[in-house]
């Protein structure tokens, strides 16, 4: 058995995203969220000391794997960031900050023109926008017609700027285009592009100033430029548009290679592929991201399994790494780390993945992750390690739906939410079981948010798998969520499940079939959350009580969607742990 991990360790250290390089090659700014503030850092690109930028205005930062906080100038003298006031600001090295819009909106994924005259900006998520850098004359670049705009970007000449823009009641995979807006003195001229039978994100211009993108029109998420992908191949370069500013591949200076990201079923790897001939040479392995080339460096975020998360930099001539910056506290290199099993069952003519990470006591947890179009990655999850080390295995399925995958396997969700994810984990499950890899009596099923939508309606249809079940913030009313939740997912159910006003959305709500759930179950929520109404949870633990049922419902004053304040995530680890040793091991 590996040494039990610290609790302090999970509520400690630093979130790090979107690390990008100066123009010049030579430094790297990088964004960290750490306790209850953000600041953006500056190190040099081979190691050294870091420096905090000093800004008026505290920045806004992305989550993980994306970004939209700043840009660089095009002469390295300072930044453009979007601050948590929802404006633009300027910083320059060694001079007062600068406020550069006053919109009283929401800026994000600044993108500064080559030229250095301005810089674009998605504005409240909608709109497209160019801002001076001198005197902050505005110009909207979108006709108004889309709903979602997203990642602006400026070609190398300066004179057109490409976005990626959907409507709902679709989301961004599941039909997104690129708008191409060429910038005259008196007008603006748009183009609309979308691969033929997918969808598109992170719109880019290479060097030469042709357009690049990443799409699935193959099937797969692949670097292209056009239909034509640079590296064809059944593996995701790319994951899906849950915010804004994620960058999974970088052209190399001189306009001959791309380094991107590889997803081989939810294993990282950084590759690089030459653009000509489409040949790939695999770098290192590791979950890769916010990628940025600049003259002998490439800058990545990095993590994996056994790999705290931490900002890296390659020397593009040897392939050499540096650790610039470590995420977390220290005290995780000594910890025994554990490296998932990928699976693959037959079921239902399709092939199903899941990834175990194995402590081989015979006690499984099975984490549902949420989205649901989505994944867990092996990248570096201090709570899958936290269970682990305390003799859990824990099984993480990606029921259809899941990303990570191909197209095909993503989309196989449409009108079944509530259903095929419920029964394609039941189905994972009892391969585990079958394995001999654990037991129904000594199983419990975790979820949060869509992933609690999976683990109530195993609770609920196929309640002989599991001992109990511990839901976060799940949505347990498909009817109240289709009202009520933020604007980038108001409509979400209407592909997945349905309209607001079909019976099936009450049919697959948990809160139907609440009267199902007869195994002990265990719900935390915040009563700030803007995207899983409380209401419904409310709801969903009264109508279970009624029954009889052994539910317990904790609400945490203050938090939204997912819990940020470390004394109430003391206190989830702490019910979960009583909750675990009671419906398990009969404490």
């Amino acid at each position: 058995m590996p040494e039990p991990i610290p609790q302090a360790l999970l509520a400690s250290g630093r979130e790090l995203t979107e690390p990008r390089l100066s123009p010049d090659g030579r430094r790297v700014a990088f964004v960290q969220r750490w306790q209850s503030g953000a600041a953006i850092v500056v190190v040099p690109a081979v190691g050294g000391a870091e420096r905090l930028v000093a800004s008026t205005a505290a920045p806004a930062p992305g989550r993980g794997l994306g970004g939209g906080c700043f840009d660089w100038l095009a002469d390295g003298s300072g930044l453009v960031y979007a601050a948590s006031d929802g404006e633009l600001w300027v910083e320059r090295f060694g001079d007062a900050s600068r406020r550069l819009t006053s919109w009283e909106r929401g800026c994000r994924a600044p993108n500064v023109a080559p030229n250095g005259e301005f810089v674009v900006c998605a504005l409240d998520e909608a709109e497209v926008w160019s801002v001076s850098l001198t005197d902050g004359a505005a110009r909207r670049l979108d006709d108004g017609g889309d709903g979602f705009c997203f990642d602006p970007v400026v070609s190398p000449s300066s004179t057109t700027v490409a976005w990626q823009a959907w409507s709902a009641p679709s989301m961004p995979w599941d039909d997104a285009v690129v708008v191409t807006a060429e910038v005259r003195h008196d007008e603006v001229v748009r183009t609309r592009w979308r691969p033929g039978g997918g969808a598109a994100q992170q719109p880019r211009f290479l060097h030469d100033g042709s357009a690049v993108c990443v799409h699935d029109g193959s099937g797969w998420l692949n670097v292209s430029t056009g239909d034509r992908p640079i590296a064809p191949e059944l593996f995701e370069h790319a994951g899906p548009t849950w915010g804004m500013g994620q960058r999974s591949f970088a052209e190399s200076p001189d306009g001959s290679r791309l380094a991107f990201t590889r997803n081989e079923r939810g294993f990282g790897r950084l590759c690089v592929a030459d653009i000509e001939t489409g040949v790939v040479r695999e770098i290192g392995r590791g979950v890769h991201g916010q990628l940025s080339w600049r003259g002998d460096r490439l800058v990545a975020l990095r993590s994996g399994a056994r790999t705290p998360t931490q900002v890296v930099s390659y020397d593009t001539i040897t392939w050499d790494r540096t650790v610039l910056v470590i995420g977390p506290v220290g005290g995780w290199e000594a910890a025994d780390l554990p490296e998932p099993e990928p699976l693959e069952i037959d079921h239902d003519d399709v092939v199903l993945h899941a990834r175990c990470y194995r402590a081989g006591s015979g006690r499984t947890i099975c984490w549902v992750h949420g989205g649901p179009t989505d994944q867990w990655p092996v990248d570096f999850r201090p709570r899958i390690a936290y269970w682990w080390s305390r003799g859990w295995d824990v099984l993480v399925p990606d029921p259809r739906g899941s990303t990570g995958h191909g197209r095909a396997y993503q989309q196989a969700l449409r009108g079944e939410w509530g259903r095929l994810d419920v029964d394609d984990t039941a189905a994972i499950l009892r391969s585990h079981h079958a394995a001999g890899r654990g037991q129904p009596q000594r199983t419990v099923l975790m979820g949060s948010s869509s992933g609690g939508l999976t683990v109530l309606g195993l609770m609920a249809g196929h309640s002989g798998l599991a001992a109990g079940g511990v839901v976060l913030y799940p949505v347990a009313d498909l009817t109240v969520l289709a009202e009520e939740s933020h604007r980038f997912e108001a409509h979400y159910t209407a592909n997945l499940v349905g309209s607001s006003d079909d019976a099936t959305l009450r049919e697959r709500s948990p809160v139907t079939s609440a009267h199902e759930i007869t195994s002990p179950l265990l719900v935390m929520h915040g009563d700030d959350d803007p995207v899983v109404p409380l209401s419904s949870t409310i709801e969903l633990v009264d109508a279970v009580s009624a029954c009889g049922g052994d539910v317990e419902l904790v609400v945490y004053a203050g938090e939204g969607h997912g819990f940020r304040d470390p004394v109430n995530r003391r206190d989830e680890y702490r019910r979960t742990a009583e909750f675990l040793s009671r419906v398990v091991d009969g404490r």
